[in-house]
């Protein structure tokens, strides 16, 4: 707001805004990433009118320090319900990579049990265990890596 309005009056005029919009690196800067479209208008020329209109709540002309904040709390809400979806779109993303690690772990599990369990009788004993770790490639690289090739011991 204080970037805008260049005469210190407390409100800002469609010049000052204008010009700000038009030269201020800075105030340019904030309004493309603010997050609020009313705000962003202000950088379209075809918008502006109507963004002013929207902001100006009041209908005086003019954008006092009171609507300003107003367009900024909504720029606000707008950020941070986007921060919490893509937080949400992560956690989705997260958990989905945990359940499929966990499934191919299983199987993995499961595999070099079946390796091992040479008789097929659902249990492994000593003997059986042994021979795996000394001459089953696939055994001896899953007990390496539990699983992940990507893992090493």
């Amino acid at each position: 707001f204080e970037m805008i309005d260049v005469d210190e009056s407390g409100d800002l005029e469609k010049a000052e805004i204008v010009t700000a919009v038009k030269s201020n690196q800075r105030v340019i800067k904030f309004l493309v990433n603010c997050g609020n479209p009313n705000l962003q208008y202000l950088l379209v020329p075809a918008r502006l009118e109507s963004a002013l209109a929207q902001m100006d709540t009041d209908r005086d002309g003019h954008i006092d320090v009171v609507e300003w904040e107003e367009a900024i709390e909504i720029a606000l809400a707008n950020k941070l319900a986007d921060r919490a979806a893509k937080r949400e779109l992560q956690s989705k993303a997260a958990i989905k990579e945990i359940e499929e690690f966990t499934a191919e772990f299983r199987t993995a599990a499961k595999q070099c049990f079946e390796l091992i369990d040479k008789d097929g009788g659902g249990t492994l004993d000593k003997e059986e265990i042994v021979r795996a770790v000394k001459e089953e490639p696939k055994v001896i690289s899953f007990l390496k890596t539990c699983g992940d090739e990507n893992l090493s011991f």
